[in-house]
């Protein structure tokens, strides 16, 4: 009888929470799309400090986390706090409320939450207690009179934003494993407020100056006016702040798989679908022959080293020139306040341009965990995906940024996840090597390039099948007299 892989489940507590789930009326929480998930593993392999919480952890997937637990006095505190500012009721009320909307908050979750009713409520209610109290220096800055967060919060809470702690609390505020549902802040927020009106103005305040301190790209003066009920959570909000709600449904066509390589699609080491037809034919070759040199050469093309050569993924990035190459054949740079959908390409002025990203401590953890959340909840084009692999691909050294560590940033955020066909993306880029192709230096060093040091890989397999092969002729000489088989003397 196997056991249990997880000491801490508790079986029975299963069994009466499905019960329960099944009893429930599933009207609400139908209407209710999954919209917190699990980062993708292929992304969380790459980086996993930019997606698992360091200081603080904010709803349930992270919540038992040992090294976060310090954080829970704060929470309580802020609590304790919210319980101050309720408008003649208990703490315990709001907990109550929280509990009749029990089904709507386990359907935002992606995992199964393994908490009674009651812990899930209690937890929601502290953590967002915690949560409102960090973003209230949003809402002070827009002209609300609150009151300032007491000494023991203000290490964590900085109004100036220069605090380590405060921008480590952001970047966990921000991690798609670490969301709390909004429609939870604004129950919260709807009993400290005489009125829903009042305390959805209040959220409003606290997002806009949220979007405006941790978005990357240049944000318009005049923000689009925010509806609460559309926001699914605070990293959700940061997104459709990037990527504006489309009305109609896009449909994913995914870029995998090609059999011919355009200008403007992923660039890769030859086409490796003809080096493994290549090997596939010769070793049909030599499975014919099993005698003496040959089974050596059979074996070492069985080994581990040749396999893992064969399954490696040849995609590298998107073929488009870099910045420096760029730049010589004669295309300018110049910056925007929009967002990604304000990248064009300017062929008669040769100009490309480009939004303006704020890069600082907080920015890498932004734009993974956006990816990820638009990886996990695509129901459209995969946009901010798209738009770091063209990064990726025009800048490649740090003369490309002018700045070793942006160099790396970008260069760090390879191709983890499938990509989309973006139209309008995919457009700049087209437009950007037609005008690269088209100059005459460049044609010469693409047809440099191609015929001959782009046959490397072809002349490297070539020369090391003709290596293996002397070295199995010298072994069979060696075994079976060469100079005596073909009759030929040491004199001759």
């Amino acid at each position: 009888m196997t056991s249990n892989s997880n000491p801490s489940f508790d079986e029975l507590r299963w069994v009466i929470q499905i019960r329960r789930d099944l009893d429930e009326e599933l009207e609400e929480e139908s209407e209710v799309p999954v919209n917190i998930y699990n980062v993708p593993k292929t992304l969380m392999a790459a980086k996993p400090d930019c997606y698992v919480p360091q200081e603080v952890a904010l709803g349930p997937y992270h919540h038992w986390g040992p090294e976060l637990y310090e954080m829970e006095r704060y929470k309580l505190a802020a609590a304790k706090r919210t319980q101050k500012h309720l408008q003649r009721v208990k703490f315990e009320s709001l907990v109550d409320q929280l509990t009749k909307h029990e089904p709507r908050i386990r359907a935002c979750y992606h995992r199964f939450l393994e908490f009674n009713g009651d812990t899930l409520a209690w937890m929601m209610a502290i953590d967002t207690s915690f949560l409102l109290e960090f973003l209230q220096v949003y809402a002070i800055k827009a002209g609300w009179l609150l009151t300032r967060v007491s000494s023991r919060m203000s290490h964590l809470v900085d109004y100036a934003g220069t605090k380590s702690a405060h921008n480590a609390i952001l970047r966990d505020m921000v991690m798609l494993e670490n969301q709390i549902p909004l429609f939870v802040l604004r129950k919260v927020l709807e009993f400290q407020f005489p009125t829903l009106d009042q305390a959805d103005d209040m959220l409003c305040s606290m997002l806009a100056g949220f979007g405006e301190d941790l978005c990357p790209f240049g944000m318009m003066k005049d923000l689009p006016q925010i509806h609460v009920e559309e926001q699914a959570h605070l990293l959700d909000f940061l997104y459709h702040l990037i990527v504006p709600r489309s009305k109609e449904p896009s449909e994913i066509i995914e870029v995998e798989n090609e059999d011919e390589p355009k200008e403007g699609k992923e660039e890769s080491f030859g086409n490796s679908n003809y080096v493994q037809q290549l090997f596939q034919i010769i070793w049909n070759l030599l499975s014919t022959c099993t005698q003496g040199p040959i089974r050596l050469l059979k074996r070492l093309l069985l080994s581990d080293p040749v396999k893992v050569i064969l399954k490696l993924p040849w995609t590298i990035k998107i073929a488009i020139p870099s910045v420096s190459e760029l730049s010589k054949s004669g295309v300018r740079f110049l910056p925007t306040n929009g967002s990604i959908s304000s990248i064009i390409f300017d062929a008669k002025m040769t100009t490309l341009y480009l939004p303006t990203v704020s890069l600082d401590v907080n920015t890498e953890v932004i734009l993974r965990n956006l990816v990820a959340y638009e990886a996990s909840n695509a129901s459209g084009l995969l946009i901010i995906a798209r738009y770091t692999e063209l990064m990726n691909g025009i800048i490649d050294t740090k003369e490309d940024a002018h700045d070793e560590e942006v160099a790396d940033l970008w260069n760090g955020m390879n191709k983890t996840i499938r990509l989309t066909k973006v139209p309008f993306l995919d457009k700049v880029i087209e437009d950007v090597n037609n005008y690269h192709t088209g100059i005459w230096q460049v044609k010469a060093g693409k047809f440099m390039k191609r015929y001959v040091f782009g046959s490397w890989q072809f002349l490297t397999f070539l020369a090391t099948i003709c290596i293996l092969w002397l070295m199995a002729l010298q072994a069979f000489c060696f075994v079976y007299s060469c100079p005596r088989m073909f009759n030929v003397t040491k004199d001759e």
